[in-house]
């Protein structure tokens, strides 16, 4: 193959659609469409390590929990891991009433009666059809003409109708995607659908549910957008319809092809939250939806707490967002540029002059208090390997709030972990040698038996059993607070030399089995930052481990005798 002087010269501009009357452009978005999240299907196969059961199902409830009403749980023929997953929300009656979950099918037989029984009896579900009609698939992958796609796509629809029916207890809806719609023939598309729609015969009150995918972006998003208009016009029986969009991102635009797709007639959008997906990702939920909210347009999720929907999504994916990510990335609502910190700051003096609920402050499209954050504070998060991640997993698991510098200290240790194991870790590992570093459990040098405390004066007096290697002693230390009463009772006892720099606690949950944990962080002898945790019924007791727990790290990193 000779070689061109121009490499550009190999490509070619996707045709226009004729379209000269287009009505889109003058139109705006006034509702939200419906929402499906693929990011247990179309995203978890782009994953590099896919989601186990436990991060799955971690997902689900977010997105329940969000307000998605229509969720691709999987692709059950694809393995045993997604259809038990998928049989594990049926039997265990982990779907609400008003959640609808939906599977991905090839257009074959087999395949398609495994996708109906990973679902059978859930209280609604979809079922997903598709096969690729475009020129490119029916040349290179298929060797078929127009009429064999077509005849894949009608056989298809026989088995749904027909799988339906062996399953009455499930109110069974159906989608059908021309895979591929974005560099197919337009007209093809419509012909296929209509045979489709032919053999499903959809209502009003049962619409069939016809997706528009952009597999591969080949266009502007204008081209897109005119695709989905020229269908919607052409389209029969439009009122029994729910026209689709599912946007990928190869050419970086899939959300402007989503908002334009939208003008243009469509009335639902597949996605993911923050964009996860093949090649450069699927259209991205979070963004999508907060840009109709930032134009007066509920989108009917709630992402009143973007924190919780990121960390989830980062630990699930393993995949960070990027910090400049729209709406979501942990410095989007932060400005280095001193001429922007002024603007903002007096945005934010002006807004709270007016009094009203209009917002306007400069460089701030969206008010970060809606969605859970602030201008001044930024959290930085790292499900992999940084401090924000893991603190985060300790906190929706166990129910601690590790202070920052804590967080910082114990994500070092975490990542030792991962570079000695070699391999991902879990929820369990990361509690496990939490634990184990900060003397919750296990054998320490020293352990707490019994104490009391009492009062001199303006003084606090710790009296104690500290078994100290195995050994019993009793020890006293007095000092202005029971802390500092416990350390001094160490340097008198064994020459343990603390200065503490912070202390925190928080209540662990709530009622007669609430626990207190206590942080503690202090400067050793020799200069070193150490810390230390304790975890009691008592608050008090919770302080005085929380000492202990730093005298025991002071000792395994001195080898005290």
């Amino acid at each position: 193959m000779p070689m061109l002087n121009d490499p550009s010269q190999k490509y070619r501009p996707f045709p226009q659609i004729d379209l000269p009357d287009r009505q889109w452009p003058s139109r705006t978005i006034t509702a939200p469409p419906r929402w499906l999240s693929t990011d247990l299907r179309d995203g978890n196969q782009a994953l590099i390590d896919p989601m186990d059961a436990e991060k799955k199902a971690r997902f689900f409830r977010l997105l329940t929990k969000i307000g998605i009403k229509e969720i691709e749980v999987g692709f059950p023929a694809s393995g045993a891991t997604d259809f038990d997953f998928i049989r594990s929300l049926v039997e265990d009656d982990a779907i609400p009433d008003d959640v609808i979950i939906q599977g991905l099918t090839q257009s074959r037989r087999d395949l398609i009666e495994t996708t109906f029984a990973s679902m059978a009896g859930a209280k609604q579900a979809i079922v997903h059809l598709y096969n690729a009609i475009s020129p490119a698939w029916r040349k290179i992958v298929f060797q078929m003409d127009e009429q064999g796609v077509m005849d894949i796509a009608r056989e298809g629809a026989t088995n749904l109708v027909e799988q339906a029916a062996k399953y009455p207890e499930t109110d069974w809806h159906f989608e059908y995607s021309p895979e591929t719609f974005s560099t197919a023939e337009i007209d093809l598309s419509i012909a296929t659908c209509e045979a489709v729609i032919a053999i499903v015969e959809p209502t009003p009150e049962k619409p069939l549910i016809l997706n528009l995918p952009a597999t591969v972006e080949a266009a502007t998003p204008n081209i897109y957008a005119d695709q989905i208009e020229y269908f919607c016009r052409n389209i029969s029986c439009r009122d029994s319809v729910i026209v689709s969009l599912h946007t990928h991102n190869d050419r970086g635009t899939g959300i402007a092809a989503t908002e334009l797709g939208l003008l243009a007639g469509a009335d639902r959008v597949e996605g993911c939250l923050f964009g996860n997906g093949e090649r450069t990702g699927n259209v991205d939920l979070v963004t999508v939806g907060l840009n109709l909210y930032s134009q007066g347009v509920h989108p009917g999720i709630d992402f009143s707490d973007i924190e919780e929907i990121k960390n989830t999504v980062e630990y699930c994916n393993q995949i960070p967002v990027h910090p400049r990510h729209p709406y979501g990335g942990e410095l989007v609502f932060t400005a280095f540029s001193g001429s922007h910190q002024d603007a903002i700051k007096k945005g934010f003096a002006a807004q709270d002059a007016r009094n009203d609920e209009l917002w306007e402050v400069p460089y701030l499209p969206l008010d970060p208090a809606d969605i859970g954050t602030s201008y001044e504070a930024v959290i930085r998060v790292n499900s992999q390997s940084g401090k924000g991640g893991v603190a985060w997993v300790l906190e929706q698991d166990q129910g601690l709030k590790l202070p920052k510098r804590l967080q910082a200290n114990f994500s070092l240790v975490v990542q030792e972990l991962a570079d000695e194991t070699s391999r991902e870790l879990n929820a369990d590992d990361i509690w496990e040698r939490f634990q184990s570093f900060y003397g919750l459990t296990g054998e320490q040098k020293f352990e707490l038996v019994d104490y009391s405390e009492s009062r001199a004066g303006a003084d606090r007096i710790f009296t104690g059993t500290i078994r100290c290697n195995g050994e019993e002693r009793s020890v006293s230390g007095r000092g202005n607070g029971l802390i500092s009463s416990v350390i001094a009772a160490l340097h008198d006892e064994w020459g343990l030399e603390l200065d503490v720099v912070s202390y925190s606690e928080h209540a662990i949950g709530h009622g007669a089995d609430a626990q207190a944990a206590a942080y503690l962080e202090c400067r050793a002898g020799d200069g070193k930052t150490v810390f230390g945790v304790g975890i009691s019924h008592d608050v008090a007791t919770a302080s005085v481990r929380a000492v202990l727990s730093v005298a025991n790290r002071v000792s395994k990193q001195n080898r005290l005798g």
